[in-house]
């Protein structure tokens, strides 16, 4: 993998309940391939709150301690919308490899949230390989989200 992130950092992922079993599935790639995990749950398909979750993903990006984070949830919408109202967050829901690519490269998605009840696990590492292989492509981009945050 030729990534765009710095992996000597982990990898922040979390899910709601929906989003379990790939998350499961995600830790072990990500693992299989050597990239270091940080796993902030859920822990089971019992029905949980994902703001729960979004937000210490949200966190751990924020502050550095994370290369950047993965969430799942049923639609993705949820995980989204709360990671997003953390300053430092750009977390973008992808559906498919042009969108993957988008957030990266002109957005800066720092978080990529993906929705398990509507993509296949297959297409789920798909986006995410996308994801980590695209660099942020700056310019015009840049000054676009350099007006992202609210002073």
């Amino acid at each position: 993998m030729n990534n765009s992130f710095d992996l000597s950092k982990p990898v922040a992922i979390g899910s709601d309940h929906a989003g379990f079993e790939y998350k499961e599935a995600t830790i072990k790639w990500l693992t299989e391939k050597g990239i270091q995990v940080k796993d902030l749950g859920a822990f089971s398909t019992s029905s949980v709150d994902y703001p729960d979750f979004a937000h210490p993903v949200s966190a751990a990006v924020e502050s550095g301690e994370a290369a950047f984070g993965i969430l799942y949830c049923g639609s993705a919408n949820g995980v989204a919308i709360t990671a997003n109202k953390h300053q430092g967050i750009r977390a973008g829901l992808a559906w498919d490899n042009e969108v993957a690519k988008l957030i990266r490269l002109h957005n800066n998605a720092n978080i990529i949230c993906m929705p398990a009840r509507f993509i296949a696990l297959p297409l789920a590492l798909d986006l995410l390989t996308t994801f980590m292989n695209t660099a942020f492509e700056g310019g015009r981009h840049g000054d676009r989200v350099n007006k992202i945050a609210c002073h």
